[in-house]
C-alpha cells in the first residue's frame, strides 16, 4: 500500500476515532486500516493510537503527527488542483520553436491575434531550423518542415509543402523565358542546401508530357537559409523552386513570378507539422494555440490536404 493512501486512513481514524468508520470513510474494510495504522507506526517506531476493546485514543505523538500531515495533504490537494486548473485554462508560458522561414513569415503575423484572444498565455518563441529536442528543450509545441521521425512525438499535419517555380522580371527580361523543358538547362539556378542532411533540394520540371520529373542541373548559387533564396531570386540572380510559404509575399507584391503551377514532391509524408510531445491530457495553452493556428491557415486557403499554391495561376503564359 502506497504511503499516502496509508496516510489518508491514519486521518480518517483521527477524525472518527474508529478503524470501522475510517474504513467507510476510505472505502475499505477495518482490517486494512489497522493494518495501515500498524505499519505506520513501525515505520515511524512510534505509538499513533492507544487501542482498547471499548476505545481508540490518540497518543500525544500522534496527534503531533496528524496535524503535520494534515497541513502537507492539503497542500497537496492545492498543488493539484491550482495544476488541473492551469491544465484547462490557456494560460501560462508557451514555448514554441519554429523553422525560420514559417516563423518569420507565417507565425509572426498571426501572434499579435493569438495574444489578444489569450491574454493569460506568454510567449517563449524560438526561431531555429536544427531540428532540437524538444522534449530535452521543454518545448511546448514546434512547428518543423519536411518530415518527422521520432516517435515520442505526435506530429499534426499543418498543410502539404507545395513549391513554385520562381524567377523576378528583371531576370527574364535580361536573360529570357524558358519555353520547355530543355531551356531550363541554360539558365541560372539558385539551390538549397537542406541543413539536416547538407543534400540539395531536389529540382522538379514538366517533361514533354506536362508530367513533372526530378531534374539534374547544375546550380549556379547555393544558400542554406530560405530567406535568402528567395532574395536572391528576387534580385535576378537566377531562378529557385521555392516553398509555398516562403514565395507567397513575393508572388503578391510582384517581386516574384511563378512559371508552372505549384508542384509537390512525392514524398507523400513531407509537409508542415505542428509537433508536440505524446501526453495524455494537452494543456489548453497547446491546445488553443493549435486550434488558433490550423482555423487561420485554413482562412488562407491552407488544410492538411492544400494549400492556396494549388490554385495560384502562373503569371508566365507557355
Amino acid at each position: 500500500m502506497d504511503k499516502l493512501r496509508a496516510l489518508e486512513m491514519f486521518l480518517a481514524t483521527c477524525d472518527s476515532g474508529s478503524f470501522a468508520y475510517a474504513a467507510k470513510a476510505c472505502k475499505t474494510d477495518p482490517s486494512t486500516v489497522s493494518k495501515a495504522i500498524s505499519r505506520l507506526e513501525a515505520q515511524l517506531n512510534l505509538t499513533l493510537f492507544q487501542r482498547s476493546t471499548r476505545q481508540l485514543r490518540i497518543t500525544d505523538s500522534g496527534l503531533h503527527y496528524a496535524n503535520t500531515v494534515r497541513k502537507l495533504v492539503q497542500e497537496l490537494s492545492d498543488v493539484e488542483k491550482e495544476l488541473r486548473h492551469s491544465n484547462d485554462a490557456p494560460r501560462g508560458t508557451l514555448r514554441i520553436s519554429s523553422a525560420v522561414c514559417y516563423g518569420h513569415l507565417y507565425l509572426s503575423r498571426i501572434l499579435p491575434a493569438f495574444c489578444k484572444r489569450y491574454p493569460d498565455i506568454k510567449l517563449e518563441l524560438e526561431i531555429n531550423d536544427l531540428h532540437v529536442d524538444i522534449i530535452d528543450n521543454n518545448i511546448d509545441i514546434a512547428i518543423r518542415t519536411g518530415f518527422v521521425k521520432d516517435s515520442r512525438l505526435i506530429a499534426r499535419k499543418l498543410s502539404p509543402m507545395d513549391f513554385l517555380t520562381c524567377a523576378s522580371p528583371l531576370y527574364l527580361k535580361e536573360h529570357g523565358t524558358p519555353r520547355t523543358y530543355q531551356d531550363f538547362e541554360h539558365h541560372r539556378w539558385i539551390g538549397f542546401r537542406i541543413k539536416e542532411t547538407h543534400q540539395l533540394q531536389p529540382i522538379y520540371l514538366p517533361n514533354e508530357h506536362g508530367e513533372f520529373e526530378l531534374c539534374e542541373l547544375n546550380r549556379t548559387h547555393i544558400t542554406d537559409d530560405g530567406e535568402s533564396m528567395a532574395n536572391m531570386c528576387v534580385s535576378a540572380m537566377g531562378i529557385a523552386q521555392i516553398p509555398h510559404f516562403l514565395a507567397k509575399q513575393h508572388l503578391e507584391n510582384g517581386a516574384l513570378l511563378s512559371l508552372y503551377p505549384h508542384i509537390r514532391p512525392p514524398q507523400i509524408d513531407s509537409g508542415v507539422f505542428a509537433i508536440y510531445p505524446k501526453r495524455e491530457y494537452l494543456p489548453a495553452k497547446v491546445r488553443v494555440f493549435l486550434d488558433f493556428l490550423i482555423t487561420t491557415l485554413e482562412q488562407q486557403g491552407e488544410s492538411t490536404q492544400q494549400t492556396w499554391a494549388q490554385h495560384y495561376e502562373s503569371e508566365v503564359k507557355f
